[in-house]
């Protein structure tokens, strides 16, 4: 295989080794944390598998395929093929500026025919993989050079300015810190995090004179939702109640009042963990946080044994990525953020984010299996 003697080689397991070498007790806790979704999906739906459980339910049997055959696949042809990852997903973001379907006033969709894919989430983990690559071939000197930055900064800038153009806010500020992160962890100097800090101050004020009219009513409505509390600031206020009246153990499954007679705008998907606190309470929030607690702890583990740069920037971005989801979205139902949009990973209803999130989680358990596995480090795939 060329592959392996281009850039590093071990020895090869079988594809019947690779899947019992598989952490299945991770993909366990990855199936409870789904089937939260499926039970608050079926919850919402007033009891009823439509709309929501059942095709979430489909689409998540898809991904966990999807998930398993990514992790089989050697680490080493995952790095191979960043770079046309990247240039596959960043032409699908091309594509929906040029085609995409418009819905909710954002053009941020293209139609598959039996689902609408969203390429700005897909592009969260390819900019990973081309980082991950990127900096895998630089010397720990050639990574702390200025200079050294300049195509990184590229390769997160291109997908910003066309994620701005959908526009969807909440995707650009995930593409833009899971970026920085991986510039932290691949050893970039630390005082060129101080310096963009202090200039996105000035930028800051920049930035809100191009922000779109609900854009900046979502953040008002963030710093004072009592301003208006039947109109911008209801969202927020509506989930705020569901999250206290559910208590330590919940009203009980299908008892929520807040979701079950809509006063809870978008249950199924931003939402969503709203109404695990409501119906099911402090007990239920903390056991998916538990859950989701044991994979950010299995992941960051394994980066701490994995023998290639690759591999170790890899996971950490991906592992990082699914943090802001989780850490967003709940911070954003409590009201400590403006509502962005970030749905609950693989609990909120939506394919593209089960998918995409289902698939970063294939490249750790890539990884995890080939962690013996040595990539020299050089710059010939630079």
């Amino acid at each position: 295989m060329q592959y392996s003697t281009r850039i590093g080689s071990s020895k090869k397991k079988s594809l019947s080794q690779k899947f019992f070498d598989l952490n299945w007790f991770i993909v366990l806790v990855i199936i409870l944390v789904a089937s939260f979704g499926f039970a608050m999906l079926y919850s919402v739906a007033g009891g009823s598998v439509d709309p929501w459980a059942k095709n979430q339910f489909i689409r998540f049997i898809i991904g966990l395929i999807l998930m398993i055959m990514v992790a089989m696949v050697d680490i080493r042809v995952w790095m191979f093929l960043a770079y046309p990852f990247y240039a596959v997903a960043l032409g699908l973001l091309l594509i929906v500026d040029i085609m995409g379907e418009i819905g909710k006033g954002s053009q941020r969709w293209l139609d598959l025919g039996f689902m609408n894919f969203q390429p700005s989430e897909l592009i969260k983990i390819a900019l990973v993989m081309a980082l991950a690559r990127y900096f895998h071939c630089l010397t720990d000197d050639e990574t702390t050079q200025l200079r050294s930055l300049i195509k990184p900064i590229i390769l997160i800038i291109l997908p910003v300015v066309l994620v701005l153009r959908q526009p969807d806010l909440g995707t650009t500020i995930l593409i833009v810190l899971g970026g920085i992160a991986l510039l932290f962890a691949a050893g970039v100097r630390m005082w060129l995090f101080v310096a963009s800090l202090i200039a996105l101050i000035p930028a800051a004020y920049g930035a809100w004179q191009f922000l779109k009219p609900y854009q900046k009513q979502r953040v008002l409505t963030f710093l004072d939702p009592e301003k208006d509390p039947l109109g911008a600031g209801y969202h927020i206020i509506q989930s705020k109640i569901a999250l206290g009246s559910g208590g330590i153990y919940g009203k009980g499954f299908i008892q929520g009042t807040q979701s079950q007679l809509n006063f809870l705008p978008e249950k199924h998907t931003d939402f969503i963990f709203t109404v695990i606190a409501e119906e099911l309470g402090l007990i239920g929030g903390l056991t998916l946080l538990g859950l989701y607690f044991i994979l950010l702890a299995y992941a960051i583990i394994v980066s701490m044994s994995v023998k290639s740069q690759f591999g170790r920037l890899l996971i950490l971005g991906m592992v990082f990525t699914f943090f802001l989801y989780m850490f967003i979205n709940i911070a954003m139902v409590m009201g400590l953020v403006p509502v962005v949009g970030v749905p609950l990973p693989l609990v909120s209803y939506g394919g593209s984010a089960m998918l995409t999130l289902l698939m970063a989680f294939g490249f750790i358990l890539s990884a995890a299996i080939h962690k013996e596995t040595s990539i020299p480090r050089g710059g010939a795939f630079a």
